[in-house]
């Protein structure tokens, strides 16, 4: 929920002064429900409730709302208020009451702005606007009176809705099973007055990709997707400001299925629509269940003409948009043959279809083409609708927008709107089980939308809708308002969102707890993820991300406790189960891994890997058990049957299957040397960052640990493993004094950690070289050198920018030196966003693109101990081209060399944007010359809108394989990051 906080009366929406308060129960808004001691209208007070008067001719959609402010009140305050429904225009007396209604259809409302009691001039004639302000003496017998009036149905119902939120009740209270804390007043200070409209006419939601969870759930709940789901489901959508539905169609029929559904629809307040698939109000299901014949226009038109106009003349009474043109039957492309020449026919007949059954002229009728897939294509080539029809454009089904509309086509008077998606069924790899978006992403492709003026309509597809709740509501809130949320003011989004879910009191853990498990569930979908994704062996990589996500579910664990018992239902939902669930989910995969790893190289060890998948895959059971069984006394049965685990292509497996694990037949004492044994020299076993093959292997190499340095300061490894049931003992000793050894001996049951160090105030300057020696059983001896940086040239302490280490310059792209701007353009930086940090891009992204003369770059401080040739990896969001023309550009350069110009979108083949989708980034390489050792500068240039760096790496020899790439290097002076 967004709003507008006016400080003084006024004529228009200018926004006076905007100001969110953190402990707002309403995200987004500025407070004016206040529990203290203010003085205005008493709504709860004294254990009275002030009592709500409307008018009882207005829409049945604004009673209906009405009276769910009553049980709202009564939710909050405990004392359940008088609703009187008068035609009349006095309310009975009392010293507070609530006077709610819509301009034109209620007597209460229109008389109060004639006799000037109420100045609506802001919100008359506006779509869906509403006001909420505070008067005195609004009538005779009443002392105060909070009145809101809406422009029109749907704006009278945003704002009674609007008043729950703030009196604390959650849109989630009955889909997120979200406690209403209670309040023993609740006061509307004087002086208030709220005007708000939306900034995107149509913000919808799209029940798709739904089974089994949402089927199976709805069948036992409800007995199937009739009106008393959608009766809830249209609740839910307008507490968050939402007034448009493409409703669950894989097996279901809206208008078929029950006749009620389309008539609750249109009094409560919900614009109806069928799928970028499905034309003319008709479903899918429903051709399938009476349809004739192909679903081929060519050969079969006068069947499909006649299918459609039965669903104009079903839907003639409703509000709706109609979805024109046609796809290939369950969402495919046409046929070869189906051109653009054709689509346009249909969309011809479609409209003369319109014209017959509803007389009236159809270019009065919301309708839509939706650009999904190949139908861009037709339109990229010249295919061409009416200028009333609304260009509903598209993503590419993984959150990056294809197209938007150019400076002519926001010409058009149909606008233009976006299809969006936190859920897919397709290629790559569909992707349905949990929430993998960022809301940094989201905001980064919807600005992009509101700032080229798509923005007629935004509909986003929410899978099972739970557990998508959180995306949901943000993209729904920054449709209502862009404004409200600017790039820096995201980290405050989720601070409010727990706020007013769970309280002040933790808002700040959970909103971190939420931001960091949709950071690591963007980076790879969990349905994607398997035993090699993250490296085993370089930068500790698998390590530090099973590390980070089993704390962050440990973390939710201890907040699940500390919370009140009533609140423990709604965090498991919505924030408990999705990161442990996730966490297991990584640490399975991972242990998989290891337990491959672990197996080729013998260790004993790789048995406790494959038992702890085992255990791992038993958990994720456990985990969807508690929430389908336990939570909220099992009301949520089905909603985790999402198979997830065993995917072989782009669908969804059958059953979860747990990743194949191997397993070692261990020697036992007196068989080491027996067939099938080991020698006993051999029972010891060493591993080392880097490398996959494990000591002793043949052919004999040198034994080299990864290079030591006085800037990165971070200890190197020795893994000693046992190869038999038999421990063994060993010890380890290094040949210079300023090596430091975590342990110099001792007994290896199966493993044993040695981690290797250097006191750099007793190091030689320069490069030089130690060296261990490793004994074990039966006289088993091994060296291993370790190499260490001490560069004499450059010290710490006079550093200054990010310094190489181990061959690699690894910079997060908000931590530049200096970020020159051309004029009327900023670097933003998007926070939270991407794999790692953040983003960078340029601002405003629709003022065109730049030259490289217009000097606006990002500089980066490095310094090189490796000179010569070396390339440059930049790390950018997977943006598409989402203008006409040859691709957008980035430029790079090393301090006064010609800037090299990187086309992103040069490669536009399948194979690259699946590759792209599927990491979260793309990357991108150049090579350079650099001549000197020493300090230099990297510059980068962002040349065209929508370009956004997350990160660069430099590789000066050294870059070793990984998912994520190396650590950011260290920065120096550290104190100024």
């Amino acid at each position: 929920m967004r709003m507008k906080l006016l400080c003084a009366l006024v004529s228009s929406f200018a926004i006076a002064c905007l100001a969110a308060s953190p402990n707002a129960l309403a995200i987004g808004q500025k407070k004016f429900v206040d529990s203290g001691t203010a003085a205005g209208v008493e709504l709860i007070s004294r254990g009275k409730a002030a009592a709500i008067h409307l008018d009882g001719d207005d829409y049945p959609g604004v009673l209906r709302a009405a009276r769910d402010l009553q049980n709202d009140i009564e939710k909050v305050g405990g004392q359940r208020p008088a609703l009187s429904l008068q035609n009349a225009t006095s309310a009975a007396g009392g010293q507070d009451v609530i006077l709610i209604g819509t301009i034109g259809h209620s007597r209460l409302i229109d008389q109060l702005i004639v006799q000037k009691k109420l100045d609506a001039s802001a919100i008359k004639d506006q779509w869906e606007g509403y006001l909420v302000q505070a008067v005195k003496s609004p009538m005779p017998g009443v002392a105060r009176a909070l009145v809101i009036a809406g422009s029109d149905k749907r704006g009278t119902i945003f704002g009674i809705y609007t008043l729950s939120e703030q009196l604390g009740v959650s849109p989630w209270y009955w889909w997120a099973d979200v406690p209403v804390p209670h309040k023993d007043r609740a006061v509307v200070p004087f002086g208030t007055l709220v005007n708000d409209r939306p900034a995107v006419k149509y913000r919808g939601i799209f029940l798709n990709d739904e089974a089994p969870a949402l089927t199976n759930w709805a069948k036992d709940k409800f007995g199937g997707f009739n009106h008393q789901f959608y009766e809830k489901l249209f609740e839910l959508m307008l507490r968050m400001r939402s007034n448009y539905l493409w409703p669950a169609m894989w097996y279901s029929a809206f208008n078929d299925d029950d006749k009620e559904n389309a008539r609750l629809a249109n009094e409560m307040g919900i614009v109806m629509g069928t799928s970028h698939h499905e034309p003319m109000m008709r479903s899918q299901q429903e051709w399938h269940r009476y349809g004739k014949g192909p679903w081929d226009y060519e050969k079969n038109g006068d069947a499909l003409r006649k299918f459609w106009a039965e669903g104009l003349r079903n839907s003639h009474d409703y509000e709706q948009v109609i979805t024109m043109a046609m796809r290939g039957d369950g969402d495919e492309p046409m046929s070869e043959q189906a051109n653009v020449s054709l689509l346009q026919n249909i969309v011809n007949d479609q409209r003369k279809l319109i014209a017959a059954e509803w007389n009236k002229d159809p270019a009065t009728v919301p309708q839509l083409w939706a650009l999904y897939k190949e139908v861009q294509e037709y339109y990229d080539k010249g295919m061409r609708v009416p200028d009333d029809l609304l260009l509903l454009m598209c993503d590419d089904n993984w959150g990056n927008i294809r197209r938007l509309p150019t400076a002519e086509e926001r010409r058009r008077s149909g606008g233009a709107g976006i299809y969006y998606h936190f859920d897919y069924v397709g290629v790559p790899r569909s992707y349905k089980w949990l929430n993998v978006t960022q809301i940094s992403k989201v905001w980064e492709q919807m600005n992009l939308a509101s700032e080229f003026g798509a923005d007629r309509m935004w509909v986003v597809n929410v899978g099972d809708l739970k557990p998508m709740e959180i995306p949901t509501e943000f993209f729904l809130s920054y449709a209502w308002d862009p404004k409200v949320w600017p790039a820096e003011r995201l980290g405050d989004y989720l601070k409010q969102w727990a706020a007013r879910e769970f309280g002040a009191a933790h808002a700040d853990d959970i909103a971190d707890i939420v931001n960091q498990y949709t950071r690591f569930n963007a980076r790879r979908r969990p349905e994607q993820l398997d035993p090699a994704t993250f490296s085993l062996v370089n930068y500790r990589e698998a390590e530090r991300v099973v590390n980070a996500y089993n704390g962050l579910a440990e973390r939710s664990r201890r907040l699940a406790a500390a919370l009140p018992p009533q609140q423990r239902d709604a965090f498991f939902q919505l924030v408990e189960y999705p990161v442990r669930a996730s966490a297991n989910a990584l640490d399975m995969y991972v242990s998989a891994g290891m337990n491959r790893l672990y197996a080729n190289q013998g260790r004993i060890t790789a048995n406790d890997m494959a038992a702890r998948v085992r255990a791992l895959f038993a958990n994720d059971a456990e985990l969807a058990r508690q929430y389908q069984q336990d939570v909220s006394g099992g009301k949520w049965k089905h909603m985790m049957s999402q198979t997830r685990f065993g995917y072989t292509n782009w669908d969804q497996p059958y059953r979860d299957v747990m990743p194949a694990v191997s397993e070692l037949r261990v020697p036992v004492n007196g068989e080491l040397a027996a067939p099938n044994g080991i020698h006993p020299s051999d029972q010891m076993g060493i591993a080392f960052e880097g490398e996959t093959v494990a000591w002793p292997v043949f052919p004999i190499k040198p034994l080299v640990l990864p290079q030591l340095d006085v800037f990165q300061k971070q200890a190197g490894r020795i893994e000693l493993f046992n190869r038999s049931s038999t421990p063994f003992t060993f010890s380890i000793s290094a040949n210079q004094p300023w090596v430091r050894l975590s342990t110099s001996g001792g007994t290896v049951e199966k493993t044993q950690l040695v981690e290797v160090d250097v006191q750099w105030d007793q190091a030689p300057l320069g490069d030089s070289r130690a060296e261990l020696t490793v004994t074990g059983p039966d006289k088993a001896s091994v060296k291993v050198a370790v190499p260490v940086r001490n560069p004499a040239a450059v010290r710490p302490e006079q550093a200054s920018g990010h310094v190489e280490t181990r061959g690699v310059i690894a910079i997060e792209a908000e931590h530049y030196t200096a970020a020159p701007s051309a004029p009327g353009r900023r670097w933003l930086k998007i926070p939270d966003y991407g794999r790692t940090l953040s983003g960078m891009t340029v601002s405003p992204a629709n003022a065109g693109a730049l030259d490289l003369r217009d000097g606006m770059q990002l500089q980066y401080a490095v310094n090189i101990f490796n000179p010569g040739k070396l390339q440059v990896e930049a790390v950018l969001a997977p943006t598409l081209k989402f203008m006409p023309g040859s691709g957008f550009r980035y430029a790079i350069s090393f301090d006064d060399e010609a800037p090299q110009v990187i086309n992103i979108h040069a490669d536009e083949s399948e194979d690259h944007w699946r590759k792209i989708v599927s990491d979260g980034v793309a990357k991108f390489s150049s090579t350079h010359m650099v001549k000197s050792a020493g300090k230099h500068t990297l510059k980068f240039w962002a040349l065209d809108p929508g370009v956004v760096l997350q990160r660069l790496v430099v590789n000066t020899g050294g870059l070793k394989p990984s998912y994520l790439g190396p650590p950011e290097s260290p920065y120096f002076p550290a104190q100024k990051r």
